[in-house]
């Protein structure tokens, strides 16, 4: 049979621009909103797990950057142009939820 051993065209390279044309302000929101987020995550998995960290300070962190990431994942979900990016800012929004809620359950804007 003809082409059955042939390569495949599609480009294995990751690209968040899956529509051929350039976003990169969208890409820096998303990639941003991913970042921000997991730190939110981390700082409150911190908090939660180890005893003796200053928890209010770290608690503070939480909060502020889970309430900077979901504020800005929000809008960038609103603009985004492609799934992947989409799917990154999704992500994001999910830590920097999560960190938000561990941050503001161990005091952090009291």
């Amino acid at each position: 049979m003809a082409g059955t051993t042939g390569r495949n065209h599609l480009s294995s390279r990751v690209s968040l621009n899956s529509d051929g044309r350039p976003h990169p302000l969208l890409n820096l929101v998303a990639v941003f909103t991913l970042l921000i987020g997991l730190v939110s995550f981390v700082v409150g998995l911190v908090i939660r797990n180890v005893p003796s960290a200053d928890t209010h300070v770290m608690a503070i962190i939480a909060g502020v950057t889970g309430l900077v990431c979901m504020l800005v994942g929000l809008v960038a979900q609103m603009l985004s142009a492609t799934r992947e990016q989409r799917v990154i800012i999704v992500t994001g929004l999910i830590a920097g939820f999560v960190g938000l809620a561990l941050g503001l359950a161990h005091g952090g804007f009291s």
